[in-house]
């Protein structure tokens, strides 16, 4: 028998869904509450699925939220629903997918969809024959009302519709999907395509066997009038060059003069969709082979893209000149993370972390979702590393009428064109910028925020090539103006002249020491304008400021202006806040003392045992607190080397330290290790009674699944062997069979296997008298990781390691003598004592093997190799 609702409980759940439309707080906290009291009885959902399916005579968006409800309750306990309920609720959802209004159509597919999620496409296997069935319905609102159910599927469950778990229904489902893209119905055509688009960055097999089928279709709605499915064919055609381009070639002329129209389209989604065309296109082998022609066509439309749109400029408040006094709303804030610090060996030509310009998306922060202007730009700038200077006889004419153009809309586009395609063509406009570096300067002071906003942005773009020119000629003149920008009146202006600065400042580094009064005037003086949002970004300039001039910086003068400021905010701010991370990470070492700091944010480790015992009375501790601390004191000891020693012996720090090295969570166990490994560095007299409680600690972290942590123990470990040498002996078995499994490891990251390379070769050197460890198999990766660091300390003492396990037991070293040769042939200079065991090693070899042998066994070495060892080492 069906099920009925009892009118007096049907009245009451209509009245709540009512209530829960108030915009009164109170009385959403009431509708809340009861809707707790009502979930206790399970038949309360088949009442809301009845409001969604059954109650025509309510309003639709009553109807709605319903099953808006009901879908939250399937989300958060559908298990538990009774079998009847649930099985009341299925047969009501495909009984009415069809319903009249498309707004309880799609609240069915949500539902549907929802149900599906939870395990059910298995054990609900009437579902999507049902839905495919109701496809041929003649009538127009069942059709797409399962269409709309089948899309949501499609997107929700893609990698479950091609297993073998359901029988691979999208053997079935693709050509149906396929017999759709005709349908006289835009919103079917356009379910149709989206539905088989979700299966094409997976590469199904029902697809790839209608590969062709599928793109003939698609050519066929090319021109479609409608442009939600016009968008849709833009989108699989991108997602077709990545992963079946060998389709698109014979077509790729057609295809490319089809998206050059659509990224014109009247209608900004098709644009965009269009414009992700040349994204993708740019990072595929055949780009500049079919585009080459193209260009004089796509440059401008790409450029005309870059303008600010009517729109935007409304929601960026691009009329608003002074706005530095309107306080920041806490949502327009990113949360900040501390990033916990991994320790790295120094490498020939490696770059600094995050060189790769993160923060380059060009400007509109405000803008943060995906725009066609954000999608032009992006679009240019990888289009410039393609073609390089071959892009500029298209763009240099275009150029010289937006920079100097009347309207500011239009100069700030090409402000915009000449920083997007300032990593790509920096060879090509060099002859120009001694002429358009000032232009930009000049910009800096435009009336209009927006202009001198974006103008920092490009000149950021090109500040490699102002510091390599004479100090007088750009690098002062662009110093002074982006100060004065700092200083602003407009909040994006202030945050584009900080971050500006910044890469100025990572450029010219000690450049710029002799202004440096002037600039921490600026900063200062910055402290008392900004608000919360762009105080953070000054942090970070200050920090970037100090890396850049080091010692420099380091003068009681500066000092004194600088510390006030941070130490006002630092007393402003509450234990707890986050702001106390960029602080933390931008303080000069001198000036802060290491007891205040370590107990002040270590203290949290007690709070970690005072919450797991009684997690009802304390709250769970920040931990990013405790890695901030951790790293600030690792730079204490690192800038202070041995005179953190009296800070070091003041403080309870070693203890604090040994708990933070057991602490649950990996991120203060990697912060530990690096602090451990400093401390070690610069004050082992500390460090070394603690030894026998750090080892067994630093032993078990020694596991690869947690990288980080694992690369900061073995450097720690490292630094600890070459302090004790041969007193490491008690510790051996702790630590030596993990390191060796690590460094056998397939695809152990290059940092790694380097920091394991040293604790190997101290700790597999055997005490005098003893049997050489069993360490021969590892030696080959050892040779061929040591080859790739620069001539240092670190490599100097692993070779030694190396060079003394070989004198003790000189066959284990055979198999991988060739590996051992480019090793040290790697080496520039080494120290006169090193190079004569090497020259020992190898002459001792070359005489064992006698002279026949060993002109077959260098027969194998490239030519480079051989040409080094005979000129160095005369073998």
């Amino acid at each position: 028998m069906d099920w009925q609702p009892d009118e007096q409980g049907l009245q009451q759940v209509l009245q709540l869904l009512k209530d829960s439309q108030s915009p009164n707080t109170a009385t959403q906290r009431i509708v809340q509450d009861k809707l707790k009291q009502l979930n206790q009885f399970p038949d309360f959902n088949n009442y809301l699925i009845f409001v969604l399916t059954r109650l025509k005579s309510e309003d639709e968006p009553t109807r709605s939220l319903s099953g808006l409800i009901l879908k939250n309750n399937v989300k958060a306990h559908y298990q538990s629903f009774p079998p009847p309920v649930a099985d009341f609720i299925k047969q009501e959802c495909l009984n009415n997918i069809g319903d009249a209004s498309s707004l309880i159509r799609a609240t069915i597919g949500i539902l549907i969809t929802t149900i599906a999620s939870k395990g059910e496409l298995q054990m609900w296997p009437e579902l999507l024959p049902q839905l495919c069935n109701l496809l041929n319905s003649e009538d127009y609102n069942t059709c797409e009302g399962a269409f709309g159910a089948l899309q949501k599927i499609c997107e929700d469950s893609s990698e479950l519709l091609d297993s073998d778990a359901l029988n691979r229904p999208l053997n079935i489902m693709i050509p149906k999907f396929l017999q759709f893209f005709k349908h006289c119905s835009p919103k079917i055509r356009s379910h149709a395509i989206a539905c088989v688009n979700q299966f094409i960055m997976d590469r199904a097999q029902a697809l790839m066997d209608n590969i062709d089928t599928f793109i003939e279709h698609l050519f066929a709605l090319a021109v479609d009038d409608d442009p939600e499915v016009r968008k849709n064919v833009c989108r699989a055609l991108v997602m077709l060059l990545e992963v079946r381009i060998d389709r698109l070639i014979p077509h790729m002329h057609s295809i490319i003069q089809y998206m050059l129209q659509r990224t014109q389209d009247h209608d900004e989604n098709v644009a965009l969709e269009a414009c992700e065309f040349w994204l993708t296109l740019a990072e595929q082998p055949i780009c500049k082979e079919v585009l080459a022609s193209h260009l004089v066509q796509l440059i401008p439309i790409l450029v005309k893209g870059m303008k600010y749109s009517e729109i935007d400029i409304i929601l960026l408040k691009g009329d608003v000149e002074e706005d530095e006094a309107v306080p920041d709303s806490e949502q327009d804030i990113k949360p900040r993370f501390h990033k916990s610090r991994t320790v790295t060996l120094p490498h020939e030509a490696e770059r600094p972390d995050g060189s790769e310009d993160a923060e380059d998306d060009d400007d509109d922060d405000a803008l943060s979702d995906w725009n066609l202007r954000k999608c032009s730009a992006a679009a240019l700038d990888v289009l410039a590393n393609v073609f390089r200077e071959e892009l500029l006889p298209h763009l240099l004419p275009l150029l010289k009428d937006l920079l100097f153009h009347p309207e500011w809309v239009v100069k700030e586009s090409g402000i915009l064109v000449l920083g997007a395609i300032a990593e790509g063509c920096m060879q090509g406009m060099v002859p120009y910028l001694p002429e358009l570096i000032p232009h930009l300067i000049q910009c800096l002071s435009d009336k209009k925020a927006l202009v001198r906003s974006i103008a920092c942005w490009t000149l950021s773009r090109y500040a490699h090539w102002v510091v390599s020119q004479p100090p007088d000629m750009h690098l002062k003149p662009l110093m002074t103006e982006l100060l004065k920008r700092i200083l602003d009146g407009n909040k994006r202006v202030q945050e584009a002249a900080c971050s500006a600065f910044a890469t100025l400042e990572e450029e010219a580094c000690t450049e710029l020491v002799p202004y440096l009064s002037y600039i921490l005037d600026t900063l200062v003086f910055a402290f008392g304008k900004y608000q919360h949002k762009n105080l953070l970004i000054l942090y970070d300039a200050i920090g970037t400021l100090a890396d850049s001039v080091g010692h420099h910086l380091n003068q009681p003068e500066y000092i004194q202006k600088l510390m006030p400021p941070l130490i006002q905010k630092w007393n402003e701010l509450k234990d707890e806040d986050k702001d106390l991370f960029p602080l933390l990470e931008v303080s000069p070492p001198q000036a802060l003392s290491l007891p205040v700091i370590s107990s002040h944010s270590l203290r949290h480790p007690g709070a970690e045992d005072m919450y797991t015992q009684h997690p009802e009375q304390y709250e769970a501790p920040d931990k990013d607190f405790m890695i901030v601390a951790l790293d600030l004191l690792s730079g204490l000891a690192e800038g202070l080397g041995g005179h953190v020693e009296q800070l070091v012996a003041r403080s309870n720090i070693m203890t604090l330290l040994f708990q933070c090295m057991q602490d649950s969570m990996p991120e203060v166990r990697q912060s530990s290790f690096a602090l451990l490994g400093d401390l070690t560095k610069a004050c082992f007299i500390h460090v070394k009674p603690c030894i026998a409680e750090f080892m067994p600690i630093l032993g078990t972290n020694l596991n690869p699944e947690f990288i980080s942590v694992c690369n900061n123990a073995t450097w720690a470990i490292g630094e600890i062997c070459m302090q004790m040498g041969a007193e490491m002996q008690p510790y051996v078995q702790m630590v030596l069979n993990n390191l060796v499994e690590i460094i056998n490891r397939p695809n152990t990251p290059k940092t790694l296997l380097e920091n394991t390379v040293s604790p190997i070769d101290v700790l597999g050197a055997p005490a005098p008298g003893a049997d050489s460890p069993p360490l021969t198999s590892p030696r080959q990766t050892r040779c061929t990781s040591l080859r790739n660091i620069r001539d240092n300390e670190e490599k100097d003492s692993a070779f030694r390691g190396i060079c003394m396990m070989i004198g003790v037991n000189p066959g284990g070293v055979v198999q991988d003598f060739i590996f051992f040769c480019d090793a040290v042939a790697s080496w520039v200079s080494p120290k006169d004592d090193l190079r004569d065991m090497f020259y020992k090693i190898l002459h001792g070899f070359k005489d064992q093997v006698g002279e026949e042998n060993w002109q077959q066994f260098s027969e194998q070495f490239p030519p480079l190799l051989k040409e080094r060892l005979a000129a160095f080492y005369g073998v």
